[in-house]
């Protein structure tokens, strides 16, 4: 080989090996020869969107501004109390924030984290009254945003609606702005403020999913539930803390979620401040809750029920018993009115009506608008306070049972197939037992009915019909074949669980 050829052979294999090791360099992960040690490395690129859309911008700044001006009024809230094994006794679906461990051995205290809204400079904060209920005396320890630490005094608390006011010495105190409740609509953004899970100042964002919801989580015949719903997640901690809306107003005490792992699963319930409102201030200067009452016992109107009552629409709220001697009997109620409205606001479900009423204190006066047999009328009730309950009973002498229908045949049970029933006369016995000298009483329930789709059970009593007294399976068959298919039955039950009494509608169905 000439030396010429052999130069350029050794050349070739140089740059080959200058070549292969700059490809095993930059597949080896090494920083590219071009970067010196300790020189600048520029990471990512530009900015896809230069300019945002300015109304998301704006709604984003929003949430920051909020966020930044509401947190420091929200408080943790430690609850320490003796070991009790108690689990609040809370519905299946449904589960009150308190904290992660809610049940601890019987000899072994427990704590319980929440959280607190100061509504005065000098430390009044509104809470829920299942975060304080338990805790001992002196267990009650608030932390402020800035970490300043505070022992802190119950109030006063009232069960019926979950709310609760502890008291911590302190001044000049970041103080929330209370917005108005009444004005609050589905679809609205809105923000939890809170310390779920011990994760202190938490914000999340969400909508108001729904207005008014009664979820049946507050136990006892007098809960006040009109919740607001949000799918802002809340979760166990949250009770207590701050929902809040887009002016940077509380408008609800966050309290409960539907879940079913004690978690966030989508769906949260917040006290509305405006209940906030009146049941703070008689916690603060009373220490407890004077609240007035109709003295009635109520239930929703469907369409089914309001054609049974004459009613050209589903309105209002039916009055099944009154409060002996309580206020609505006394401004000449009756059962089987409908309340249309109160005080000029149309109420359309029981907790509508609880709520506004429990805003109020014995001896205010409301105005219902109420409808009975075909007319509307208007009634002024003197609220009253609560008393022990005696419901009024039906003081009209009704005839006795028809002597024709002789003793073998006064219990033959009798059908009504059309509405899936089946009925026979009361015993002596079961009389004394329902406390009833007439009526019938349901002997069975055809599965998926009209009847038991219109919740009718068996050992119901039915007492009227029609606003008639029912005494006998034939005057019940009576009422019955003066309606036409299609029309509805007005009927009045005594509960077999129950000593109370209900209206129920039942629709004759239309042969197919």
């Amino acid at each position: 080989m000439s030396k010429k050829s052999l130069l350029m052979s050794l050349v070739l294999v140089t740059v080959g090996i200058i070549i292969g090791a700059i490809v095993v360099s930059n597949f080896s992960g090494r920083v590219n020869v071009g970067y010196a040690r300790g020189g600048d490395v520029k990471l990512g690129g530009s900015a896809p969107i230069q300019t945002p859309n300015s109304s998301v911008k704006a709604l984003s700044e929003n949430f920051i501004a909020v966020a930044r001006a509401v947190t420091p009024s929200v408080v943790a809230i430690t609850v320490t109390s003796s070991g009790k094994g108690k689990d609040h006794g809370m519905p299946h679906d449904f589960w009150h924030f308190f904290g992660p461990d809610m049940k601890s051995p019987d000899d072994e205290p427990m704590q319980g984290f929440g959280s607190g809204v100061i509504i005065t400079p000098d430390g009044y904060i509104a809470t829920n009254n299942h975060v304080v209920e338990d805790a001992d005396a002196n267990g009650i320890e608030v932390v402020l945003h800035d970490k300043i630490r505070y022992k802190a005094r119950l109030i006063g608390k009232d069960p019926s609606t979950d709310l609760a006011v502890v008291k911590i010495d302190g001044k000049d105190l970041p103080v929330a702005a209370l917005g108005n409740s009444d004005d609050v609509q589905v679809g609205e953004w809105v923000l939890a403020i809170g310390n779920p899970l011990q994760l202190t100042s938490t914000v999340t964002a969400g909508i108001i999913s729904a207005t008014g919801r009664n979820i049946g989580i507050i136990q006892g015949s007098y809960g006040v539930e009109n919740f607001l719903q949000t799918d802002a997640a809340i979760n166990p901690g949250n009770s207590g803390g701050a929902l809040v809306n887009m002016s940077g107003e509380v408008i609800g005490i966050n309290s409960a979620i539907a879940t079913t792992n004690a978690r966030y699963q989508g769906y949260g319930f917040a006290v509305p401040v405006n209940l906030l409102k009146s049941v703070a201030m008689d916690l603060i200067r009373e220490g407890k809750v004077d609240r007035g009452f109709i003295g009635v016992t109520i239930a929703p109107v469907d369409q089914t029920m309001a054609d049974a009552l004459g009613l050209s629409d589903a309105n209002g709220v039916l009055v099944n018993e009154l409060v002996k001697g309580g206020a609505a009997e006394r401004a000449g109620l009756k059962p089987g009115d409908v309340i249309l409205t109160v005080d000029g606001r149309q109420v359309n479900a029981p907790n509508e009506l609880q709520s506004y009423v429990a805003q109020h204190h014995p001896g205010d006066m409301v105005t219902l608008k109420v409808f009975r047999d075909g007319k509307t009328f208007e009634a002024k009730v003197s609220l009253m306070a609560r008393a022990e309950d005696k419901l009024a009973a039906n003081e009209s002498q009704a005839p006795e049972q028809n002597e024709n229908e002789g003793k073998d045949n006064a219990l033959k049970p009798t059908e009504f197939n059309a509405v899936g029933m089946t009925v026979r006369s009361l015993s002596s016995e079961e009389k004394k037992e329902f406390d009833l000298d007439r009526g019938v009483i349901v002997a069975e329930v055809k599965p998926y009915g009209e009847a038991f789709n219109r919740f009718i059970r068996k050992n119901d009593v039915i007492v009227e019909a029609d606003r008639k007294d029912i005494g006998s399976p034939a005057e019940l068959k009576r009422v019955f074949d003066s309606h036409k298919p299609g029309e509805s039955v007005l009927m009045r039950l005594k509960r077999d669980n129950s000593k109370q009494t209900a209206f129920v509608a039942v629709q004759i169905p239309v042969p197919k």
